[in-house]
């Protein structure tokens, strides 16, 4: 089983990388009113990403050039996701298309994959950290961890890749979307330090992030936290009463203080860890609720990848014992912690 599935997800990216040379090579040949060599026939094109976290980098990158589009909205979960018609239709339109890759949004690979084959560009904005063969995580079934964002450092990459598809895309702009790219990743720089600080000031023994799946192994590896997810990296896998006993016992011999909940997954495990906790004299509460895989509300600070981490790494500090701004890194959380 475990080459069976492992087998599968190469073929899938190897698909999609294939197309996408192909697709390049095709507008080449033909010269392509649209997404030719020579550029977008008009300002602004459409750009459309699978999430909001891509949707946020493309947006940043891109400025006014592009209309930017994402299909999985805020407390969406992209692991069970099912494209609709108008999804289809959207990707179909796009001028240039953005998904993560690592098999985070496994039931849109064939939709991704007709895209390519009519000769539109389609990157996978991990495709160079997948290179790196040290760098994307895997669970104990070689099942690839998708939770890059989670780690501010691999969203740089991800920044990186974006700017260099819009500017093969666009030649002309291709100047404007590499000072864009160097102006955000300037962000992303003080939110990863910001982001070691926080976690670093949580007492060692507590510095254990429990929540409900296992979303958060990139941002414990990278800020020095003990991860523990109830279900496992993707939501469609369910969480056992052993699993659920184990980790009650952790809490209690351990004195963790907090558990999280997260916006795009249910919260009725994580009850059932506090509960579990309780009845073994050991009062946890529920430090917060985090956006894994989706961010938060549109037009919200925490509606953008930036107040996500900010508001993620705030509410993990502050809850655990540590010490964080209560408004976070930039003064602009709206939740209260």
């Amino acid at each position: 089983m475990k080459k069976t599935q492992k087998y599968l997800m190469m073929t899938l990216a190897l698909s999609l990388a294939f197309l996408s040379v192909l697709s390049t090579s095709c507008q080449k040949k033909s010269g392509a009113e649209k997404g030719s060599v020579d550029g977008p026939s008009n300002y602004p094109y459409q750009a459309t990403a699978t999430v909001g976290m891509i949707a946020d980098i493309v947006q940043n990158v891109a400025g006014d050039k592009a209309k930017v589009e994402g299909i999985i909205g805020e407390g969406v979960d992209p692991h069970v996701y099912k494209p609709t018609r108008a999804d289809v239709v959207s990707l179909s339109d796009a001028d240039i298309v953005f998904y993560n890759g690592l098999m985070l949004e496994g039931k849109m690979g064939d939709v991704l994959i007709r895209v390519s084959r009519k000769g539109k560009p389609v990157h996978a904005v991990t495709e160079v950290i997948l290179d790196k063969g040290d760098y994307v995580m895997t669970d104990e079934q070689e099942h690839y961890d998708p939770h890059v964002w989670m780690d501010v450092q691999g969203w740089i990459k991800a920044t990186d890749v974006v700017a260099k598809a819009l500017g093969d895309y666009d030649k002309v702009n291709e100047e404007f979307y590499q000072t864009n790219a160097e102006n955000y990743k300037a962000e992303l720089v003080k939110l990863d330090a910001y982001a070691k600080k926080v976690i670093d000031s949580i007492p060692e023994k507590q510095r254990v992030l429990v929540t409900a799946h296992d979303a958060f192994n990139y941002l414990g590896r990278a800020y020095g936290l003990k991860v523990r997810g109830i279900q496992g990296i993707s939501t469609e896998s369910e969480a056992g009463v052993k699993r659920i006993e184990t980790l009650v016992a952790y809490l209690a011999e351990n004195g963790i203080p907090a558990v999280f909940v997260e916006s795009s997954v249910s919260q009725k495990n994580v009850m059932a860890l506090v509960e579990g906790a309780k009845a073994r004299g050991h009062d946890v509460r529920i430090g917060g609720e985090l956006f894994s895989d989706a961010m938060g509300a549109t037009g919200t600070y925490e509606g953008t990848y930036i107040g996500m981490i900010d508001h993620n790494v705030t509410v993990i500090a502050r809850s655990l014992g540590g010490e964080a701004p209560e408004k976070g890194l930039n003064g602009k959380l709206s939740h209260k912690h």
